[in-house]
């Protein structure tokens, strides 16, 4: 099954052949909007500061999402370098300086070989990115996703990267989510769609952080042709995170590190103004069915 963001983003993966991980950038248009919101106790991030409501900056050039824990944070050099070589950042006069946050997950356990994503993943994620729809589910950064680990990681089952879209009155929104929770993904009707394969599960989150229960994380990025600004895309954000509660059961506990960003691109001309609660609840909407897609991309 193949996706799409808001119109001007583009998305590339790659894909470690052998190595069971991988990592998805997003290539916003000139002129975006970003900011976040992290509900994880356990992130791993690059870049984060800089989106915060007191600080100056507000467009980013890149948005990247990775494997291999705060190893695969070096893929952003790479994203860094190909915006670089294309005149795509913030300009100085002594050089041109892309801005790239990043968030990653924990995916080292998903094969013998511990992939971790570098500075030529990231480039090559970079020349693969498209506005075109692209590939769902286990490629780029959730490649090596798992879920359903709060019962032990031995009965974990895949997750993925899931794709959404709505549109209302004009203002689309998307959301982009890669799925490594601890918890299980939950359908609207309250099913499991991918969880713990261990036998009468009955959750009981463990006294003690320990190995099996630090590496998870949900990622996502909410994208938008609305005009917003700052403060309203960080509203986005938190409602973004609102999305991963409804498909996640348990959601945002002490052992995920899940960040979600937003991004406001430049509106469509003649598109009426946003009303920003509305996006609200579609991301939130948005945000939920990507996850779902992540573990069902069919």
């Amino acid at each position: 099954m193949r996706q799409r963001l808001s119109s001007g983003f583009r998305i590339g993966h790659f894909t470690d052949p052998g190595g069971e991980t991988g990592c998805t950038v997003v290539l916003p248009p000139p002129g975006n909007v970003c900011s976040y919101d992290l509900r994880g106790s356990s992130p791993g991030s690059r870049e984060l500061a800089s989106l915060d409501l007191e600080r100056r900056a507000t467009e980013v050039h890149g948005v990247l999402l990775t494997g291999g824990s705060a190893f695969g944070l070096a893929a952003a050099d790479g994203v860094m370098a190909w915006l670089e070589e294309h005149g795509i950042g913030y300009r100085t006069e002594i050089a041109t300086i892309p801005i790239v946050p990043a968030a990653v997950i924990f995916d080292l356990g998903a094969s013998k070989e511990h992939g971790r994503p570098g500075p030529k993943a990231g480039y090559a994620a970079c020349q693969a990115a498209v506005e075109e729809p692209v590939p769902i589910g286990r490629v780029g950064a959730g490649t090596g996703a798992t879920v359903g680990k709060w019962a032990g990681r031995e009965y974990r089952s895949p997750g993925g990267l899931g794709l959404a879209v709505v549109e209302v009155n004009g203002v689309s929104l998307a959301a982009l989510a890669v799925v490594n929770a601890l918890g299980d993904v939950i359908a609207s009707d309250g099913s499991v769609l991918a969880g713990t394969t261990a036998q009468n599960p009955t959750f009981q989150a463990p006294a003690e952080p320990t190995e099996a229960t630090v590496t998870n994380t949900v990622l996502a990025v909410v994208t938008t042709s609305a005009a917003l600004d700052k403060s309203q895309v960080r509203f986005l954000a938190a409602r973004g995170s609102d999305g991963i509660t409804k498909a996640v059961r348990p959601a945002h506990t002490r052992y995920d590190g899940d960040v979600v960003f937003a991004v406001a691109g430049p509106p469509a001309a003649g598109a009426p103004p946003a009303n920003l609660d509305v996006l609200g609840l579609l991301a939130a909407d948005a945000v939920a069915a990507a996850v779902r897609t992540a573990v069902r991309p069919a």
